[in-house]
């Protein structure tokens, strides 16, 4: 039957009364003569236009019952996208422990204001930014420091095509990679390599495996993958660990087929289309990605951000643990210092009512928990753009509230990268592209965009120079414009 056109102003209280008499007669198809006039009505028939499957349909009304309970007595196209919005960043940490169910109460919202009652804010509501926000960090995240060597930590699954021998021989790589500091992206990169090396050599005890070996395996990943310069030398360098460390053994005269593909060149984005992405941005997203073109940030150090690293007196940003734990300071634009200063309001608003929960803590690198038992709960230490739920902490077992998933972030600008219709690649990396050619278009010198992008070595920031047209101080002009 159509929607009834009434279904918009039908009071909460008027869902739950008829939500019995909905419910039970949903299976046969048969709804009573005053629930055809119900707003439960026209929330099944958008269910079922969904495709939510029968199974999950009660759980869905249970969802929409849970929010009816939090606005009694109020009209549905009543509520706004801001009441919504604040609602959806305080939801008790008792309601939902996983992922699955926050996305699932979020979605059911999403039928109800946008299917049902057909709100207009709703059709631009970004659901979906708030499901990834509130994204749990699994125990190999980046941001979680890793369990202290001799205490059992989790290891990853391995091949079962590997023997026990060579199984023993990766958890002590992992293990020696923890114990030296490594950083996780290292191990998480380094160990698959080493897994597929031995999954080449499967007949050979470790003790016989020699320089010979790892030259058949490089050179197979040119020959037969083709793969870049930058993902064999990644191969070598886990490899050449492995011997090291493990084996106790080095290699010193490998004779591989080393590949032929140049470095490709950073995508970049010119200052009009960097104005035309950032309007196209979610605005749940735009503060990150201001700061990340703005300041030339990794997308992890925007992400891990802290209350205490923003220094809005003096217009600086603190990046503490970088890329290489290396610790730097960049100029905070101030085009966001507005918008930061109202950030961290919010952050204090919302830590407080996680104290008065009963809950407040956040996670701390290295030992410093230990060091200065209050600082967890310190406003300082709280991440600058926080999760917008409570999760807990898969290592410690603690709750905890997080930073922001940053696969939010990646989506949001390749949401808006397709918006504007570019023809070359974007990422949220090409912020940080985009950041330093554009200093360098400026006139800046080289080694102060080297010190902003935090690079060890020159020549990684001289591409940027080669993006620009620029490989020398004058600019190159073509004979023909000449």
């Amino acid at each position: 039957s159509p929607r009834p056109p009434d279904s918009t102003v039908y009071v909460f209280s008027s869902f739950e009364t008829d939500m019995q008499h909905s419910s039970k007669s949903s299976d046969s198809g048969n709804l009573p003569e005053h629930g055809k006039t119900s707003g439960w009505h026209s929330y099944f028939e958008a269910m079922q236009t969904a495709g939510i499957k029968k199974s999950a349909q009660p759980w869905y009304v249970q969802h929409v019952k849970r929010f009816v309970s939090t606005h009694p007595e109020q009209r549905i196209n009543s509520i706004t996208s801001h009441e919504l919005d604040t609602h959806l960043t305080s939801i008790p940490y008792k309601w939902f422990k996983t992922d699955w169910q926050h996305a699932q109460y979020i979605d059911a919202l999403r039928l109800l204001f946008a299917e049902t009652a057909d709100c207009e804010w709703a059709k631009m509501f970004p659901w979906t930014d708030h499901q990834t926000q509130a994204k749990t960090l699994h125990d190999s995240h980046a941001t979680l420091a890793r369990e202290p060597a001799g205490s059992n930590p989790r290891l990853p699954v391995f091949s079962n095509r590997l023997t026990d021998a060579q199984k023993a021989a990766l958890v002590a790589m992992i293990e020696s990679l923890r114990i030296n500091d490594y950083a996780m992206k290292t191990e998480l990169s380094y160990y698959p390599w080493v897994q597929r090396f031995l999954l080449s050599c499967p007949n050979r005890p470790l003790h016989e495996l020699c320089e010979a070996d790892v030259s058949a395996f490089l050179s197979t990943l040119v020959l037969g993958r083709n793969v870049s310069r930058r993902t064999q030398n990644q191969a070598l360098n886990a490899i050449v660990y492995f011997f090291r460390h493990v084996l106790e053994k080095s290699l010193e005269n490998l004779n591989h087929r080393k590949s032929t593909q140049p470095a490709k060149l950073p995508s970049v984005l010119t200052q009009a289309q960097i104005r035309q992405l950032l309007q196209h941005i979610s605005p749940n997203w735009l503060p990150l990605a201001e700061v990340m073109y703005g300041a030339g940030l990794r997308l992890m150090e925007c992400i891990r951000l802290r209350v205490k690293d923003i220094d809005l007196e003096h217009g600086i940003i603190d990046v503490v643990d970088g890329k290489g734990g290396k610790h730097r300071r960049v100029p905070l634009p101030n085009h966001c210092s507005e918008q930061l200063g109202q950030q961290i309001a919010r952050v204090e608003v919302l830590h407080q009512q996680d104290l008065e929960d009963g809950f407040g803590s956040v996670y701390m690198p290295n030992a410093l928990a230990r060091k200065y038992p209050s600082a967890p709960k310190e406003l300082g230490w709280q991440f600058l753009f926080p999760s917008t739920r409570l999760s807990v902490d898969p290592r410690t077992g603690i709750t905890r509230r997080h930073h922001a998933h940053e696969s939010g972030l990646q989506k949001a600008v390749r949401q808006a990268a397709l918006q504007c219709n570019f023809s070359k690649p974007v990422s949220s990396h090409t912020l940080r592209h985009s950041f330093a050619t554009h200093l360098l278009e400026a006139g800046y010198d080289i080694r102060t965009v080297q010190e902003l992008l935090g690079h060890s070595d020159v020549s990684t920031t001289m591409i940027y120079t080669h993006v620009m047209n620029r490989p020398g101080v004058v600019p190159v002009v073509s004979p023909l414009d000449r």
